[in-house]
């Protein structure tokens, strides 16, 4: 819950800042054409830090139910109305539920899958607890796609150093984490994920998001070179799971399978 006041205040500019911003709408673009092959209509799924509710209205409008789940009031307001705009809401559920309140959520295997996008999960201390949480709601069978934003990111390095910045060139690899607004975020490997997702998860697909697209705080020169951009995005759906680049994206996207 501590990080619920800080994504709070990020709540009411995250549409204009990231969502329908070129970068950020490529690299939802690509996690959707990979949660469109996963769930289907008449699929219930628990979507964590479900944010402004962009996919929860994507999903929905695809006949899959959502139970939507944050842990920001101020991004549930949000989401609850974008649903409701959209005129969704008897496909989505909102709920105010922490990531670290999995286990006190049931009943048991009442979900055919789950989604954390953007980053939820490096939030997160204990990334095994999660995986037990959701072991217990995830019936044997479903898929979890998890967007987490990962440790090794050369265009992130290139473009810190090239504006003197260093130290956060290279944040992502402090074993620590890095602080952000009295907080700490975590970017675990691939690797990390998938054996804290282990014995009850196993990894079917991994892709990346963001290794040839720039990192968001790049906007600025997204916006005077759309044509590069189209071309980088082009590029990277074709190759997206080819190594190393999921290793070295902004996030990369694990998919998982409950086991039977």
């Amino acid at each position: 819950m501590a990080f619920a006041t800080a994504f709070d205040s990020l709540a009411a500019d995250y549409d204009r800042s990231f969502t329908t911003s070129s970068i950020g709408s490529k690299m939802r673009s690509a996690v959707w054409r990979r949660m469109d092959k996963a769930f289907h209509a008449g699929d219930r799924v628990l979507e964590l830090n479900c944010g402004t509710g962009e996919d929860a209205v994507h999903l929905g409008g695809r006949g899959v139910r959502v139970l939507a789940t944050d842990s920001s009031p101020e991004m549930l307001a949000l989401t609850r109305a974008k649903v409701e705009r959209a005129g969704l809401a008897a496909m989505a559920d909102i709920t105010h539920l922490a990531i670290e309140d999995l286990a006190a959520h049931g009943p048991l295997h009442s979900f055919d899958g789950v989604l954390s996008n953007f980053g939820g999960l490096n939030c997160v201390e204990d990334l095994s607890a999660v995986a037990r949480g959701l072991a217990a709601l995830i019936r044997p069978g479903g898929r979890a796609l998890l967007c987490v934003m990962g440790p090794a990111v050369p265009w992130e390095w290139a473009w810190f150093l090239f504006h003197g910045q260093p130290r956060k060139a290279v944040r992502r690899l402090r074993r620590q984490g890095a602080p952000w607004r009295g907080h700490t975020i975590r970017y675990p490997s691939i690797g990390r994920v998938r054996r804290a997702f282990a014995p009850h998860f196993v990894q079917h697909h991994v892709s990346a998001v963001g290794a040839l697209l720039p990192p968001t705080f790049a906007e600025s020169w997204a916006a005077l070179h759309p044509r590069m951009l189209a071309g980088l995005d082009r590029v990277e759906r074709r190759v997206e799971a080819v190594w190393p680049l999921p290793w070295l994206a902004d996030h990369f996207l694990i998919e998982l399978e409950r086991v039977r």
